[in-house]
């Protein structure tokens, strides 16, 4: 009961969120150029900044354990080149394949993933959350950008080309250079990457600018939820009901199922557990609905996915919690 109070009070905060965004959109207190704004401002802000401050101070020199790392990092690559896989059979239209895809696989580490290990093991056993977000959130974002960059709309990635020039090879070369600069200049990566640095040099924080970089990277949670919830269309989620239930149970049930085992067998126990149980099978994050909005998608698949694992998640989470309790691995 203990872990059900917690993982709903983790969760439901957010999920309510999106249902204030969709209230205010009734009320016509958030119409669909607010909610635009707000997503845009997020995505090029707020976000990268909270990524930063949740990197900036952590002491990663000081925790780095290198195989859990590796761990991670070869989970979430192998993740997401399965999921790719399974859309190809299974999600014929090509843009909703991208939202489907980094919907799957793209968990709330950065969010929730400190929060538990505080819950469980108290402040001071926070060194493998970070040490997750390195091994997991920059190859997250990095192939989301790839993907959502392919599977999109060209005329959304292209705006100059016709559509009956879509499969020349000029288009395909200009597809590609637009693609490694998304990587480039995309504001969460470089949020991630100005995160790490900052921690690696070991700079101090000022304390005026800690306030402010608190106060502006404190915006994107709740404004990149309402107004996801005051674009959500529930007419259009119905008729995508089928990827989300199927994305939303690979995110909260298969990958877990699938690879936690491995962690175990590798002798991972305690914090560092949790903190794979997060990577693997938290809610999707809300930064993949801003991504795939500000990358020409629709948005719609991305915004049922994670309004589903963000409920579904309070109690799927705490499943998992039970699971590995009762086993002695936690």
């Amino acid at each position: 009961m203990e872990n059900l109070i917690f993982s709903l009070n983790a969760t439901l905060p957010i999920f309510l969120l999106m249902v204030l965004g969709y209230v205010f959109n009734k009320l016509h207190i958030i119409d669909e150029k607010a909610a635009s704004w707000m997503n845009k401002f997020v995505f090029k802000v707020a976000l990268p900044v909270l990524l930063f401050e949740d990197l900036a101070e952590q002491d990663f020199a000081g925790t780095w354990n290198g195989r859990f790392v590796l761990f991670c990092f070869l989970v979430t690559l192998l993740s997401i080149l399965v999921i790719t896989l399974i859309s190809k059979l299974i999600i014929k239209n090509k843009a909703e394949r991208g939202e489907f895809i980094q919907g799957s696989y793209r968990s709330s580490a950065a969010l929730l993933g400190i929060a538990f290990i505080h819950n469980i093991y108290g402040t001071g056993s926070t060194g493998m959350a970070p040490l997750m977000i390195i091994g997991s959130v920059p190859i997250y974002n990095i192939f989301a950008v790839i993907i959502l960059m392919l599977t999109a709309p060209k005329s959304a990635v292209l705006g100059r080309y016709t559509s009956e020039d879509n499969n020349s090879d000029d288009v395909q070369k200009e597809l590609f250079k637009k693609t490694l600069i998304g990587i480039a200049k995309n504001p969460i990566l470089i949020g991630i990457f100005c995160g790490l640095m900052w921690s690696l040099l070991k700079l101090p924080v000022p304390k005026f600018m800690g306030s402010m970089i608190s106060s502006v990277g404190g915006l994107a949670t709740p404004l990149g939820l309402m107004s996801m919830g005051a674009t959500f269309d529930f007419a259009r989620a119905v008729n995508k009901i089928k990827p989300t239930l199927l994305a939303s149970f690979i995110k909260l049930f298969a990958l877990v199922g699938v690879f936690m085992p491995l962690a175990v067998a590798l002798g991972f126990r305690d914090e560092q557990i949790i903190a794979i149980l997060v990577m693997l099978g938290s809610a999707t994050t809300v930064s993949s609905f801003i991504m795939a909005k500000n990358m020409g998608h629709e948005g719609t698949l991305s915004s049922s996915i994670i309004m589903m694992t963000t409920f579904g998640c309070s109690f799927s989470l705490t499943f998992w919690l039970f699971v590995l309790k009762t086993f002695g691995i936690i």
